[in-house]
């Protein structure tokens, strides 16, 4: 049965899963984009 009280539709356990695990892939991702900034950048300085 879905939950009324929830936009999304999932339990406050699923929410919290399903947080924890964006937070990481969130983490990575900033991390990477911001290493191939950083890699441009002393490959070709923008200024």
């Amino acid at each position: 049965m879905v939950d009324q009280n929830s936009l999304s539709g999932l339990t406050p356990a699923q929410a919290k899963e399903f947080h924890e695990q964006f937070k990481i892939t969130y983490t990575t991702f900033a991390g990477l984009a911001a290493v191939a900034h950083i890699l441009v950048l002393v490959w070709r300085p923008w200024f």
